[in-house]
Order: C-alpha cells, then structure tokens, then sequence
C-alpha cells in the first residue's frame, strides 16, 4: 500500500516538472497538518509518507518548533511552560492549551492528537500570475538583463492567456549575487495582458533600481489584481480519487 502512495505522489511530481520545470516536494497523509509536515521531511524535491498507524508517534517526536502553524515567539513561550515536543504538547489539556494561547489553543490541542478536520480548498481563488528565472551564471550585463526580463514578460503573457485573465498590479522580484531580495511595484487604472505593455512597465521599474555594479541572480514579474478574482466553492476531496487503494 505504501508503494501505491507513493507512486501517485511520484506521478504528481512528474506532473508538475513536465508542465513547469519546477521540482515539488511530495507529502501524503490522513489529513492537511500532517501532509504538510511530510512535505518538509525531505527537500528539495522530496517524499514522504505518514500512515494512520504511524501518525501519532510522528506528532510525538516532533520539536515543536517543527510544527506547521507554531511560529518563533510561540515556539518560544511553548518552551517557557515545558513543551518542547509533540508528546510534551499532547499532555496538556484543552483548557491549559486555550488559557495560554486563546483560539489557537484548540488547534494545538488536535494537532498533538495528529487530528486536522480543515477542509482541502480545492478551487482556490488564483491571485497572480507571474514568471520568474534563476540563472546558472550571475548577470552583471544590463542588456542581458533586459533581454531575459523580455522573455520573462512574455511567459507572463503566454499564462495570462492561458487563464484567461488581466491583472492591474505588476511587481518585479529581483535576487542579487549576494541572496538580497527586492521587489518594485504598480498598480495601473486598467487591467493589462499584452506583451509590450508587461515589458514595458518591467523595465521601468527595474530601471529604478540601483544596480551600482551587482550581478542578479533571479529575475521575475508578476500580476496580481487579476479580472477573474471571486469566490469559488470550498470543497473536500478525497485524497485518492479514482485511485484502488485502501488503507489496510
């Protein structure tokens, strides 16, 4: 059964790298937390899988600084009151949990139980399209620079049209030789799409940017603010869909 898991995973991966390029690491389980505390197990380009018979002692020894939702200063305070793993959190009770922490007492006190009832959100709203390079080899060349940003600009019209959408908040990303990230932005009064206009706008905004002789690393652009943007129905899917396998 573990094979068949793993296999659709691997399926999913090789899905998602034929139709981007991108490699994606895989998490599979019962429910949301622990598929994505799977997923962090083994990047870059990862898979694991964590059975219902194996998802409690997973949880168990888990630091609690690992766990999804359990941020820096939480983590911090957990430490202060004793709790420094999944079994040391599990032990506490719903009422401590939600006295020292408020509303989010009551998600720790499921998630030391490896419980998440959270819907999949399967129709998620799509809030930008965007293109974006990492290069082999650090540009120090203006026009190179200008003429990859080009070609980002026009990936970015190609899945413009391919959902069929326009966006009014173009943001450049720009990664230096040294990891320093930056992003410039602006919002338009009009939805745009077109290639020239994309490029167009890229290039001013990363004409505003002091280079002072810095090489780049990544290039990238983005829309946000898309035509298309509404509600769509949240609903849960089952996890394997179509698929023969049966947990045993």
């Amino acid at each position: 059964m573990t094979k068949s898991l793993k296999f659709i995973a691997r399926h999913i991966k090789t899905a998602i790298f034929q139709e981007t390029q991108l490699t994606a690491t895989a998490g599979v389980s019962i429910n949301k937390f622990l598929a994505k505390m799977a997923s962090g197990q083994n990047k870059p380009n990862g898979l694991t899988v964590i059975l219902p018979e194996d998802a409690i002692a997973f949880v168990e020894q888990l630091p609690i600084e690992k766990f999804h939702g359990i941020g820096e200063v939480t983590a911090a305070k957990m430490h202060s009151l004793g709790i420094h793993t999944g079994a040391d959190l599990k032990e506490r009770s719903l009422t401590e949990l939600t006295h020292h922490f408020g509303k989010a007492g009551q998600y720790y006190y499921k998630i030391a139980r490896a419980e998440d009832d959270r819907p999949v959100e399967a129709n998620r709203v799509r809030k930008s399209v965007g293109a974006e390079t990492s290069f082999a080899q650090d540009l120090s060349d203006v026009g190179q620079m200008l003429q990859e940003l080009e070609q980002i600009a026009q990936i970015v019209e190609q899945r413009l049209e391919k959902h069929k959408t326009r966006g009014r908040t173009l943001t450049l990303k720009v990664k230096f030789s040294d990891y320093q990230q930056l992003t410039r932005s602006k919002t338009m009064l009009a939805s745009i799409s077109e290639l020239s206009t994309i490029f167009e706008i890229a290039k001013a905004l990363f004409e505003s940017i002091e280079l002072e002789n810095r090489s780049i690393r990544l290039l990238g652009i983005s829309l946000s603010n898309l035509d298309n943007a509404k509600q769509t129905q949240v609903i849960q899917l089952p996890l394997f869909q179509n698929a023969d396998i049966t947990w045993e």
